[in-house]
């Protein structure tokens, strides 16, 4: 049986993506909670507790950045990995900026951002 490691919250608009990231994440002992944007983990993160939270930065609506700067302001401490097609060395540095633990552009390898969800939950 797979220990679990950690409740998350994978926020993406892509379904594809979000489906990828559940069906990864939970084979490797997390437990996965998904939304498709920043309306809907508000909603969740209101109600939910997560040890970490997988951000998609440019979404409709309200960006990533966004929340991520809202959830810095609410003083919550959960750990935020931001993922973005953006990848400019001034684009991760606002991020990190803001209070992102960790930033990993897109596409990505899923074994790659387990071991960053590894590190950065230690």
């Amino acid at each position: 049986m797979t220990q679990r490691t950690g409740h998350i919250l994978a926020v993406d608009d892509d379904d594809r993506l979000r489906d990828l990231l559940k069906r990864y994440l939970t084979r490797e002992g997390h437990d996965v909670t998904v939304a498709k944007d920043a309306a809907g983990a508000r909603k969740m993160m209101s109600t939910m507790a997560f040890d970490l939270v997988i951000l998609d930065v440019m979404m409709p609506g309200e960006d990533g950045l966004s929340l991520l700067k809202y959830m810095r302001d609410q003083k919550s401490e959960t750990p935020v990995i931001l993922l973005t097609a953006r990848g400019l060395p001034a684009e991760r540095i606002e991020g990190l900026k803001l209070g992102a633990d960790d930033y990993l552009p897109k596409p990505f390898e899923p074994e790659e951002l387990a071991l960053r969800i590894t590190s950065v939950l230690k």
